[in-house]
Formats: C-alpha cells, sequence, structure tokens
C-alpha cells in the first residue's frame, strides 16, 4: 500500500497534460514551462555534485556491494548493525577523531600545506616575477549576452515564443541584465504593438521567477531618476509587478516632483488607464489594502499635497481616480 504522506511524482506526459487542459494558475503554467526548458539544456547550472563537495578524484572513489542475493540461504548472516539506530556516547571520541584527522590529511592533503610534485627552479620564478597580470576590461562575456538577446527577441514571432527561448539560454544571475535590455528596447520601439510585445514577455518573465520582479524594480527606479534624460517617447508602461514595490519612492507632491518626473508619471499612469480601464486603475491606486501605493500617489499628510494630487491626475485626463481623495478634502 502506498504511503498517504509521501509526495506525488508527475511524468513528463502528465506535465505536458496539465499545460494543454489549461486547468492550472498561468504562474503555474510558466513553470511547468520553465522545468521544460532546463531539462532541454540537459539540465546545464544544475550540477548533480556541487563543485566544492566534488573532493574525490574518480579514479580513487569505492563502491561498496553486497554481492550475497537477499534470498540466499547465507544472507541471514548479514549484520544489520541495529545497534547504530541508537545513539550511545562513545569512550573514544577523542582517539577516534584523531584517527580520522589523519586519514583526511592522508586523503585529500593538508589545507595549509602546500604540495608541490617538482622542485622548484629559479628561473620559473624569475619569469613569474616578470608577467604582468592582464585584465579584460573589454566586457566581452556582456556584450555577447546582450547580442544573444537581443537577436533571440527579434527573431520571435510572439512574446510567448520569445520568452520560451529566452527562459533556455538564461543562466542564474543574468536577470537584471535580461530586464534591462528589454527595458531598453521597449524604449527604442515607435509601435504601440510592439511596445505591448514586451510588456506581455516581461509579464511573463515575472509571473515565473521573482528575480525579474526585482531586476524590473529596479529598472523602473533607475530610469524615475533619469527622467530629465529620457524622450516622451521612450516612456512605456505595463502591470506586470506589485505596485507597492515599484511605487515605493515615488511621492506625487510639489516639493517631491519635477517636471520631468511628473511627465513620467502621466503617461505611465494614461497607459496604465488604457489597459485597465479607469474604474480599474481608480481602484487599485485608492485600494485601502495597500495602503503604501494609496498614500503615494495621494498623500495625506496635508490637505496641501493631497489637493495637488488631485489637479495632477485631472489634468492629465484621469479624473475619475480621484473621487475617493475628493471626499477627504470635502470633509
Amino acid at each position: 500500500m502506498a504511503d498517504p504522506q509521501a509526495p506525488f511524482v508527475y511524468t513528463e506526459g502528465q506535465l505536458q497534460c496539465i499545460l494543454v487542459d489549461g486547468d492550472v494558475d498561468r504562474r503555474i503554467g510558466f513553470l511547468i514551462e520553465g522545468l521544460f526548458a532546463v531539462r532541454r539544456t540537459q539540465f546545464r547550472g544544475h550540477p548533480p555534485v556541487r563543485p566544492e563537495l566534488d573532493l574525490v578524484e574518480q579514479d580513487d572513489q569505492f563502491t561498496h556491494q553486497i554481492e550475497i542475493p537477499l534470498e540466499d540461504s547465507h544472507a541471514d548472516q548479514l549484520d544489520p548493525e541495529t545497534h547504530l539506530d541508537v545513539f550511545k556516547p562513545s569512550a573514544t571520541f577523542v582517539q577516534d577523531e584523531a584517527a580520522y584527522e589523519d586519514l583526511k590529511r592522508s586523503m585529500l592533503g593538508d589545507d595549509g600545506e602546500v604540495i608541490e610534485e617538482d622542485e622548484p627552479n629559479d628561473d620559473d620564478d624569475d619569469d613569474s616575477e616578470d608577467m604582468e597580470v592582464i585584465k579584460d576590461e573589454t566586457e566581452i562575456n556582456l556584450i555577447n549576452l546582450r547580442r544573444t538577446i537581443y537577436l533571440t527577441i527579434m527573431s520571435s514571432a510572439g512574446a510567448e515564443e520569445a520568452g520560451h527561448k529566452l527562459l533556455s539560454i538564461m543562466r542564474p544571475g543574468q536577470e537584471a541584465e535580461l530586464c534591462g535590455m528589454l527595458v531598453e528596447c521597449c524604449k527604442q520601439e515607435r509601435a504601440s504593438s510592439n511596445t505591448r510585445f514586451y510588456g506581455h514577455l516581461g509579464q511573463r518573465l515575472c509571473g515565473i521567477s521573482r528575480a525579474y520582479q526585482a531586476g524590473f524594480e529596479a529598472c523602473f527606479a533607475r530610469c524615475y531618476a533619469a527622467a530629465h534624460r529620457m524622450g516622451t517617447d521612450e516612456l512605456r508602461a505595463a502591470d506586470a509587478v506589485p505596485w507597492r514595490s515599484v511605487l515605493g519612492g515615488v511621492r506625487i507632491a510639489e516639493e517631491d516632483t519635477t517636471s520631468s518626473s511628473r511627465i513620467f508619471m502621466k503617461v505611465m499612469f494614461q497607459e496604465m488607464a488604457e489597459q485597465l480601464g479607469v474604474r480599474l486603475l481608480g481602484r487599485r491606486m485608492n485600494d485601502d489594502d495597500e495602503p503604501e501605493v494609496r498614500d503615494a500617489l495621494f498623500p495625506r499628510d496635508s490637505a496641501e499635497n493631497t489637493r495637488f494630487a488631485v489637479n495632477f491626475f485631472t489634468a492629465v485626463g484621469l479624473g475619475g481616480v480621484t473621487e475617493p481623495a475628493r471626499k477627504i478634502l470635502s470633509l
């Protein structure tokens, strides 16, 4: 009888059926596709043994096998050593530890001891002193990564295909660079259909891993701080990351904004209203369950700051989202 507490293991065919049926959450579907991408790359980046733990050479490893079959008559002569199942303090613990350290040093060597097979050569020392350390500052690896990301995006017919390809070539630690590349590519696009492509692609990546969410949050903070160096045609927006983490450094008040940052927020919320609708956007902006977002967009520390935020959103054509703030001013 199967153990009821044992984890249920899905086969590859069952996972494919789950994706085809579409009966799971979209985030779960992204995770399953990510597993398929890792399998297609032969689990690169996921070694079976960590390099720091692979201390014994393959030729020096010994595999212990019991050659007596269990159904043999001599099988009952095997000692299961059941006394090891119960902990008992050892009277020779110190001696055993010393013997173990000696055995370890004989097999692995001493960390503080330098083992040299050949005699040192004075000429080699002189040559090593004359050698200069060459440091590559051309960032050729970073350039090749950006080129690969760009060509992968340009060769994809849709956001789903692009996300599938990018997940198969990305390595851990490269998420921030991919997010930055997507933002730069989106800034250069002019057609609205192409900008929606990058929005859907970013939303797909954020649904797979929180590392991509952190990367896009850092991109937003960097773009908002450099809004004075950006043109209005370079601003894009999409609803893919939590608002409270993105709007942590934003405050719609006269002393906390500049003309460039106000244009930045204007374009962003106008595109969000186009995607979500004014009614849903108003609920998201005034949600009492997320006071960080509400207080960042409609500061309530003073009536002057609240009035400034109301006038700002009214001036950009989003007066419908200011109704809760107007009620507070009328009290």
